[in-house]
């Protein structure tokens, strides 16, 4: 017996790395795979990039909303940065492995950056709040220290919650498998690998989530309700689709953003699909800062007309 019990207590001991299985049950797709990851990632960072050079020395980009724009440009390369560059590894080297701080340390810087993204999303929708429900006002309310406090506020809110949770996290014993069935270091898969009661993990996780992606969200919801109802009470139709079209490009993020977030860490967890996760995974962590730099640019004359500039000189 105490042979057995030491045997455990080694076994735990001896676990330091995880084994990421990202797409490994489709091995002949991984060059592929590769691929087509590698080009969206140039995507991302080159649209990105550009939405963010554009906001900077164009003259006619200067309000607070292209600033928040630049802001939310540079968060979604910062965003991909910390997953996409490994998972591209891992596919083209077929090693896996990923030691337990580098893992905690993409989980944490994983997690901050999504917090932020969340209430970036929620900053940008009271600024098209106050910019049309209380235009008079706006320059005064939105000014440029208030905009600075904003941005900086969403970038470190949720610092101080998901470095206790990774802290959480990590310090349960791992035993048994170390394989991780995603492409990172998620929550939900990095418990299922945990020895000993993670009930307190999993609350925490769903107290975090409903703090930082649901509240947002709501928010986001109620000042477009807002902003609806007063541009359904402008006089001009040529008055109303100008207000729709400022905001058509956020809500558009907004719906693909928290529309896989929210289902992918507030649906039960019990009776999943194998792989389910992987693929919502994808859509807010890769997807959707691919497809944002587009919505936001096709949708947006100044940004276009910012671009054609760029090119001409």
């Amino acid at each position: 017996m105490t042979h057995h019990v030491k045997s455990q207590e080694r076994n735990l001991t001896l676990q330091k790395e995880f084994v990421l299985l990202d797409f490994a049950d489709v091995p002949h797709l991984q060059w592929f795979l590769f691929g087509f990851f590698l080009i969206i990632y140039i995507i991302i960072l080159i649209s990105n990039g550009t939405i963010f050079l554009l906001t900077k020395i164009d003259p006619a980009l200067q309000s607070p909303m292209y600033f928040f724009l630049a802001n939310f440009s540079f968060l979604e390369i910062c965003y991909v940065s910390v997953n996409l560059p490994r998972m591209l590894m891992n596919l083209a080297t077929q090693r896996r492995r990923i030691s337990l701080v580098a893992c905690a340390t993409q989980m944490c810087f994983f997690f901050i950056l999504g917090t932020t993204e969340c209430l970036l999303l929620a900053v940008m929708a009271y600024d098209r709040y106050v910019a049309i429900c209380n235009p008079l006002h706006y320059p005064l309310v939105m000014n440029h220290r208030v905009c600075v406090q904003l941005v900086a506020g969403a970038w470190l809110s949720g610092m101080p919650f998901q470095i206790g949770q990774t802290y959480q996290i990590f310090s349960l014993p791992f035993c048994g498998s170390n394989q991780v069935n995603h492409f990172f270091c998620d929550i939900p898969p990095i418990l299922k690998l945990g020895c000993g009661d993670t009930f307190i993990n999993e609350i925490l996780e769903f107290t975090i989530t409903v703090l930082f992606v649901l509240l947002p969200f709501l928010l986001i919801l109620g000042s477009y309700s807002k902003i609806i109802s007063t541009i359904m009470k402008l006089p001009s139709a040529t008055s109303r689709s100008k207000a729709f079209s400022t905001c058509s490009s956020h809500l558009i993020v907004v719906v693909l953003f928290f529309g896989s977030a929210t289902t992918a860490y507030l649906r039960p967890k019990t009776g999943q699909l194998e792989g389910t996760e992987k693929v919502l995974s994808l859509f807010y962590t890769i997807l959707t800062p691919m497809f944002n730099p587009v919505i936001y640019s096709l949708r947006n004359k100044d940004v276009i007309m910012a671009f054609r500039k760029l090119l001409g000189k």
